[in-house]
């Protein structure tokens, strides 16, 4: 973690800044399922001694103040790790619908730029003594890959319990420059920002310019040549393609990594090749769904592709560029649909089109930041470039521990907005791959029925390459939501709770029947039964005197504090 870091963002990373609206947050995030109790308080100790290793986690993001020059990252005078990482209490025992609701609702807001974009919250009161890690970072600071190597730095290969003994830094300030320096600071560096992507466009035409006079680039263009027209024009809408009101809801699905890499070699491809098969035969199962024909139509999936080189991994910001892959929807053979996807992603990749696409990007960062600036305020998107995200990030494929405590899920989370109002983020971690799909609860409020296709659209490829199933998951039937069930939440807001006075976690048990959450309050008052959920903004709430008793109840109807305040 010794390299340097940029001070201003870069084109692609203030983007995600300039983009961002109500409708559309531009954060990433996941949530870790863990096999025991975490101590929050050690937690938080075990963090505070090294967040020496992310000094980007202690920085905010400022503004130009003449407008000429995309933001920079500036030291937080106030840096708090209390005012980033909180905990939560559901009434135990709180299973995986408790933990949806949760998730989604902290997913919802957008960050407050006032602070590192980044925080944690943990969930205790899951059954089994389980409990959860539900993580935000804004997606100026990362892509996928480098949020990967950062939670390595937060969870650790053994299950030997260290907290690192924090050590004696002096905090960082910037120094404050006068007007007339902070004015040719900010031209200046608009100035470098405009050159840095010139000079990457100029060597990037190079580099392709190179690439075409090879013979296997060419083969490639030749089969891809009378698609590419094609990507310039906007997708078939697809019934998850409305406006986006900024409601999150993210459910997932798991598989054996084991049977996709077995059907991977049954049938001649790749782990990203088997997942966008399982993907698409999911999206063309809820087209249907939904009563429209799938014969000749298409979905256009946004794939990342990371530009990153191994000497890169670890390194803050985003290095990725992406493929528009379109896969029809009336190919009911999974194998054949395996086959298409195979030999698409790789003419495809033979012809460059990423690195096309990065030279367009690269292009348009030439563009003063002023002008990228009002192009994300007036940003609208009537029509979808693509109908959906799905990127494939690798996650570590060995058990990970924090505090000693096992980690046996990891759930991604991808941003969706405008018109996208569905995203696929898919991980593989511990022998498992993980397919976490953000649905916006507008466009898509029964984001619950894809997640059931998925899981047959897996069972029938695993059939059509001769696999026998291992140890995947059972398939689960969710009924739809209802009009009322998708409603937005009404007036109650869920707290986070600071760790100021909460106190470290203890054996006792708690009764079933409550809802019992650590307040910022003496230790006479933090008994009392509270009914909260999270914050609309990730800020450290305020004490609040309302009390709710709860009673007894079967397990079938228990009450839960769920995302949405209800029970």
């Amino acid at each position: 973690m010794s390299k340097t870091l940029n001070r201003r963002l870069t084109t692609t990373d203030a983007s995600f800044l300039y983009f961002e609206k109500k409708e559309a947050p531009m954060h990433i995030g996941s949530v870790h399922l863990f096999e025991g109790e975490v101590p929050f308080e050690d937690f938080i100790a075990m963090m505070d001694a090294k967040m020496h290793l992310i000094p980007r986690y202690q920085q905010v993001v400022k503004f130009d103040p003449f407008n000429m020059a995309h933001p920079t990252w500036e030291s937080d005078p106030h840096f708090d790790i209390r005012k980033h990482i909180f905990k939560l209490q559901i009434d135990a025992p709180g299973g995986e619908q408790e933990l949806v609701e949760l998730s989604s609702r902290i997913f919802t807001p957008v960050m407050e730029r006032d602070k590192p974009l980044w925080d944690i919250f943990w969930v205790y009161g899951l059954e089994g003594g389980r409990t959860a890690m539900i993580a935000r970072i804004h997606h100026c600071m990362v892509d996928g890959i480098s949020g990967i190597d950062l939670i390595k730095i937060i969870l650790d290969i053994s299950p030997e319990i260290k907290i690192p003994i924090k050590p004696a830094t002096e905090p960082t300030r910037t120094a404050r420059l006068d007007p007339t320096r902070q004015f040719f600071d900010s031209l200046l560096g608009g100035m470098e920002e405009g050159m840095n992507r010139w000079m990457e466009f100029q060597n990037g035409l190079l580099n392709l310019t190179q690439a075409f006079i090879e013979q296997p680039t060419r083969d490639a263009m030749t089969k891809i040549g009378g698609d590419l027209p094609g990507m310039a024009t906007p997708a078939t809408i697809l019934p998850f393609n409305r406006q986006c009101s900024g409601e999150r809801r993210l459910v997932w699905s798991e598989f054996s990594f084991a049977d996709v890499r077995a059907i991977r070699a049954a049938l001649g491809g790749t782990v990203n090749d088997a997942a966008l098969t399982i993907l698409s035969g999911a999206v063309a199962k809820y087209v249907e769904s939904h009563g429209q024909a799938t014969a000749n139509r298409s979905v256009r999936f946004m794939v990342p592709v990371s530009l990153r080189q191994d000497d890169q991994h670890g390194a803050l910001g985003n290095l990725v560029s992406i493929l528009p892959v379109e896969i029809p929807l009336d190919l009911p053979d999974p194998a054949e649909r395996f086959h298409h996807i195979h030999r698409k992603t790789a003419a495809l990749k033979g012809g460059r089109v990423a690195e096309g696409v990065s030279l367009f990007s690269a292009l348009m960062g030439v563009l003063p930041a002023p002008v990228q600036a009002l192009a994300g305020a007036l940003a609208a998107m009537p029509m979808p470039a693509v109908n959906m995200v799905a990127t494939n990030v690798p996650g570590p494929q060995v058990p990970l521990y924090t505090l000693g405590v096992k980690m046996l899920g990891y759930y991604p989370y991808v941003p969706v907005g405008y018109v996208v109002g569905c995203g696929c983020a898919i991980l593989t971690y511990d022998q498992k791959i993980t397919f976490g799909l953000t649905a916006d609860v507008q466009a898509m409020p029964d984001v619950e029925r894809l997640r059931d296709f998925l899981n047959e659209s897996f069972a029938e490829l695993l059939k059509a390459a001769g696999v026998e199933k291992t140890d995947a998951p059972p398939i689960k039937k969710t009924a739809p939501r209802t009009a009322a069930e998708t409603k937005p939440p009404a007036t109650k807001t869920v707290k986070p709770q600071t760790a100021k006075t909460v106190k470290p976690q203890t054996a006792k048990k708690t009764k079933p029947s409550t809802a019992k959450i650590s307040k910022d309050k003496p230790p006479a008052t933090a008994n009392r039964a509270k009914r909260t959920k999270p914050p609309a903004e990730a800020k450290p709430a305020e004490s609040s005197a309302n009390t709710e008793k709860t009673t007894p109840k079967s397990s079938a109807n228990r009450k839960t504090i769920s995302a949405n305040g209800s029970e």
